[in-house]
């Protein structure tokens, strides 16, 4: 018996998670466990209604749980970054979720942008860096004749390189500040290093050391140091720009890549649409040693709500790395050949060319689970 949190959120976000979570409590009665699940009402209705994001209480409760499945967050009515920053984001981090998984793998019958690249050319997992970096929260901005003392740094730079004086000269300047620690990096490697060790042995590491050589030679030497605990695992080394080329060029060329939160943000979304767009992306948000969030990748496109008519299939992906995570293997990968199975056969729903709702294609694919 697991016991599972779950959050519909926004938009199509309760009715994709729906058609998981009967994916999910098929996959159990296949393979012999059951899930305990736990709703939480949490998204834009309460928080109009209230003002509430989420609460203390709430998350002391979600700590009991060791996964969380996430529909989608966000509302036309909540001014933009409210709801991201105040739930999803609190969650990542109250949680000390560090690891953003994302496999980038092309199904069956799925077309791919890239020419002449087949299944067997994309499938490889972003290991992503999840709470540091420029994600960590410190900047501002500041117009000219204000006085804040959190600019000191900056200050002092612009006026030591470029003779600027930014209180009374610059008219308004904005400043972000990149964070790594070593003990960060470290962990988010290790996990990157093992996971490689199960599959291919084969891992790229990206950052931009030559250029940012403080905060990304940093990460750079750490990798260094961590591979030397991993001596079957081959490493290489990749440039952000110069990986988004290759993730074009020449796919076929990864397993595991890690990387550092903005970076990993970045290629991340340029694996979705290398794998088919990101109706078919998955996400998992992970602390290997307690309460991990998995969820799709794409918004809660509230238009669509209470339409019978989004797309599943990343969420139910989603599904599957909760599983797996779990230690329910055999399950999740039983659930990834039937996500397959329902594309090639066209059981799918109309951004795919298909003509099926949104719970048909939960109905189909939690018989094909129980039936494969």
């Amino acid at each position: 018996m697991y016991k599972v949190a779950s959050i519909g959120g926004d938009g199509i976000g309760p009715e994709i998670l729906a058609t998981g979570i009967q994916v999910l409590d098929a996959a159990g009665e296949k393979f012999g466990f059951d899930i305990d699940w736990t709703d939480y009402d949490i998204g834009a209705d309460r928080y109009l209604k209230t003002g509430e994001l989420i609460s203390e209480d709430e998350l002391k409760e979600l700590s009991g749980f060791p996964a969380i499945y996430f529909g989608a967050i966000g509302d036309e009515r909540v001014k933009p970054g409210i709801l991201e920053k105040g739930i999803l984001l609190a969650l990542r981090f109250y949680f000390d979720q560090y690891v953003n998984l994302r496999p980038i793998k092309l199904l069956k019958g799925v077309d791919t942008p890239l020419a002449n690249k087949k299944p067997e050319d994309i499938d490889f997992v972003v290991v992503r860096e999840n709470t540091e970096d420029f994600y960590v929260g410190i900047g501002s901005r500041a117009k000219a004749g204000k006085q804040r003392d959190e600019l000191s740094v900056v200050r002092d730079l612009y006026n030591v390189k470029f003779g600027i004086d930014v209180e009374t000269d610059a008219d308004e300047l904005a400043y972000q500040i990149g964070v790594l620690s070593r003990q960060g990096s470290k962990r988010v490697m290790e996990y990157a290093f093992d996971l490689a060790q199960s599959r291919d042995k084969k891992l790229t590491s990206v950052d931009k050391a030559n250029v940012l050589t403080d905060v990304y030679g940093l990460w750079r030497e750490v990798f260094e140091e961590t591979a030397k605990g991993y001596p079957d695992v081959k490493t290489e080394y990749n440039f952000v720009d110069a990986v988004t080329m290759w993730f074009v060029k020449n796919p076929e060329w990864f397993d595991v890549v890690v990387t550092p939160n903005m970076f990993g943000d970045i290629i991340t979304d340029l694996g979705a649409m290398i794998q088919g767009g990101l109706g078919l992306a998955p996400g998992g948000n992970i602390n290997p040693k307690g309460t991990s969030m998995f969820e799709p990748i794409h918004g809660s496109a509230p238009k669509y709500k209470g339409k019978n008519v989004a797309n599943p299939l990343a969420t139910i992906w989603a599904g599957a790395l909760l599983l797996d995570t779990l230690g329910e293997k055999e399950a999740a990968d039983a659930i990834v050949s039937s996500i397959e199975r329902s594309i090639t056969s066209g059981a799918v729903t109309k951004d795919m060319g298909g003509s099926l709702s949104t719970s048909d294609v939960g109905d189909w694919i939690a018989k094909d689970v129980l039936n494969g």
